[in-house]
């Protein structure tokens, strides 16, 4: 589980100094063969939750005794509360912190303008198309360089999302009111993300979930192109937000301290 350099500890860590909460968020490595046997482990060692990321969050929605709507929908777990009874409640946070900071940083932002597309088919892409469907957006476009796991999210997300072959991915973006980068191309030690932008549409909003670096090429190029962009930073803010208050009783307040905070 690379979390070595997750940035949550830094998050939550501020939020607890913030409001005076005595607790600790700490990372722990976990290898798959062994998630169960931690997991159940946890709350018995004075855990009131978790966060569990990649590969564990297929994994802890079938461990979960209780899984919300929207983790069922995505197919993947990202906040786990253990509750005091015993039981572990399974959420995915990652549609409303994907909401929530284009809210924050396009005020004027309308999912129903206009299509969306969207770049990748992972998990964290499933959970935008979750979102923005449940947003209003009339057409979902969406392109994978494997075509199948576009397909299935077709197949499992209904009428409104359309496919794109990989090679016609720049094509996809023609009047697309949204724009989103839901794959890992871009990041830093990562593969570049080869899509044109040619037919990107001035005025469109463009969002990465990348945010090492901040502003990635694929932001920088659609900015010179009069996009309206917002960095992936905040969705990681915000989706940790909603776990803080289940554990800890307290909805911290996502502001540019605590993005200074994420930072450091």
């Amino acid at each position: 589980m690379p979390i070595a350099h997750s940035r949550s500890p830094l998050i939550h860590g501020f939020w607890l100094r913030r409001y005076g909460i005595k607790g600790h968020y700490v990372p722990i490595p976990v290898m798959p063969e062994h998630l169960a046997e931690v997991l159940r482990a946890l709350p018995r060692m004075g855990f009131v939750g978790v966060n569990v990321t990649i590969p564990h969050k297929e994994a802890a929605l079938t461990l979960a005794d209780i899984v919300t709507d929207r983790a069922a929908l995505i197919g993947a777990a990202n906040t786990l509360i253990f509750r005091p009874d015993g039981k572990i409640h399974a959420d995915n946070t990652d549609g409303y912190g994907f909401i929530a900071n284009l809210r924050q940083h396009a005020p004027d932002w309308q999912p129903q303008a206009g299509p969306a597309a969207v770049i990748g088919a992972g998990g964290a892409a499933r959970a935008v198309v979750a979102s923005l469907l449940d947003g209003g957006v009339p057409e979902l476009r969406i392109t994978n360089r494997t075509k199948i796991r576009s397909e299935q999210i077709r197949s499992e997300f209904g009428a409104r999302v359309v496919v794109y072959d990989w090679a016609q991915a720049g094509n996809m973006l023609e009047g697309a009111a949204t724009v989103v980068n839901a794959t890992s191309m871009g990041m830093e030690g990562k593969q570049p993300l080869r899509v044109p932008l040619d037919a990107l549409s001035s005025g469109a909003l463009v969002t990465d979930l990348v945010y090492t670096p901040l502003t990635t090429p694929f932001l920088a190029e659609a900015q010179q192109r009069g996009c309206h962009v917002v960095d992936g930073l905040g969705m990681l803010l915000h989706q940790a937000a909603p776990g803080f208050e289940r554990w800890f009783g307290q909805r911290p307040e996502v502001d540019d301290d605590t993005r200074k905070a994420a930072l450091a």
